[in-house]
């Protein structure tokens, strides 16, 4: 099942304005992780998965988010509605 989540944009003319971006449970996770300031090493053992897999998600939620690289998913982290624990 996948979590909804929303995001605020950064676009001043849709400030109030934000998209929803559909993520599985795991991504969520992997989120949360790189929010928190981990590495792909520390995500994948926390979760008990593969570096590899936490890299397929890392590009899957680049992608969704928008985004082009790992800083800006953990900027992009900071702005989810409502905040992932």
């Amino acid at each position: 099942m996948a979590a909804m989540v929303a995001l605020a944009t950064a676009e001043p003319s849709a400030r109030d304005m934000s998209m929803q971006v559909r993520l599985t449970p795991t991504q969520a996770r992997v989120l949360h992780g790189v929010r928190s300031g981990q590495f792909n090493k520390q995500i994948a053992h926390d979760l008990g998965i593969a570096e590899a897999t936490v890299k397929a998600h890392m590009t899957a939620l680049m992608r969704k988010l928008n985004v082009q690289n790992r800083t800006q998913v953990a900027i992009a982290a900071q702005s989810l509605v409502p905040d992932i624990a």
